[in-house]
């Protein structure tokens, strides 16, 4: 059964959508303008099934849940907030997924949280050291609350150009205008810094002792994958990366069978090996 709920982490609430009773996976959605926890994961939860216990959170400054008091965003916060929320849910143990800026969070979670944090699935990451402010995570940023602004976002994300339907088009502007004036305080121009300000140093890098999942699209152009998942592989200890041909920026959308085959397949393996340089076969053979 899916639930939505708020939960109250240090003082601020936190929307949270949540599924399933199994072990439990922390699901953290990217930056782009109008992007929310159910936006992001919804499907990937109903494919999933109850086999886990899933919760996918809007983090600070994106849907229902607002930037705290005093604070504006960030990797500390959004950090922070996801720590807090597990422990608020009386989670002691948990995999984490994160797509794009959620990876980069995911990644300084298990970092932090290595007693908690068993698995780490980053898909298109940021966090990379550094990677550029590419051109078209510069535009989806930069993306106008409304129609035009929509559509050039999401044709950005993907490479299939069919994905981009009319109906995709005017949900994700109805989310961009409910959350403009919160999205506006996140990453003004210039934005190569907010970039800089989601780059994992090499000590938080070697402090992730989770295994680590890297999936990312070939034709990406957001976070490009030669200077967003290919320079992980050095830089963490046990991680492996499988790469979507044909795939732009969100393989949960635009390869959505195999991602969950993927996903459900890693979070269900022993810890894995390490691998540099190379695509392991996904199944852990």
């Amino acid at each position: 059964m899916t639930t939505r709920r708020t939960v109250t982490v240090d003082g601020s609430p936190v929307h949270v959508l949540a599924s399933g009773t199994g072990p439990a996976v922390l699901m953290l959605h990217g930056s782009g303008p109008g992007t929310t926890g159910s936006g992001a994961w919804a499907t990937t939860a109903r494919a999933l099934g109850t086999s886990w216990h899933l919760v996918a959170p809007d983090q600070a400054g994106f849907g229902r849940t607002p930037v705290p008091a005093g604070s504006r965003g960030g990797l500390r916060l959004w950090t922070e907030q996801a720590a807090g929320l597990m422990d608020a849910l009386g989670v002691e143990h948990y995999a984490v997924v994160g797509h794009s800026m959620g990876g980069a969070v995911a990644l300084a979670l298990a970092a932090a949280r290595p007693q908690q944090v068993t698995r780490v699935v980053a898909v298109s990451t940021m966090g990379a050291p550094g990677a550029p402010l590419s051109a078209d995570l510069d535009a989806v940023w930069a993306a106008p609350a409304g129609p035009l602004g929509a559509r050039d976002m999401l044709s950005r994300l993907v490479l299939d150009q069919a994905l981009v339907t009319d109906a995709a088009v005017a949900a994700r502007a109805a989310a961009m205008r409910a959350g403009a004036a919160a999205f506006a305080s996140l990453f003004p121009p210039p934005r190569a810094r907010w970039v800089d300000g989601l780059t994992l140093p090499a000590q938080t890098l070697a402090a992730v002792r989770a295994p680590v999942l890297l999936v990312h699209g070939a034709e990406d152009r957001v976070t490009p994958l030669r200077t967003a998942a290919q320079p992980l592989l050095e830089q963490l200890a046990d991680v492996r990366l499988h790469v979507f041909g044909r795939c732009g920026h969100v393989p949960a959308i635009e390869h959505p069978d195999e991602f969950r085959q993927l996903l459900s397949g890693f979070l269900a393996r022993d810890r894995g090996h390490r691998s540099l340089g190379r695509f392991p076969d996904p199944t852990g053979r």
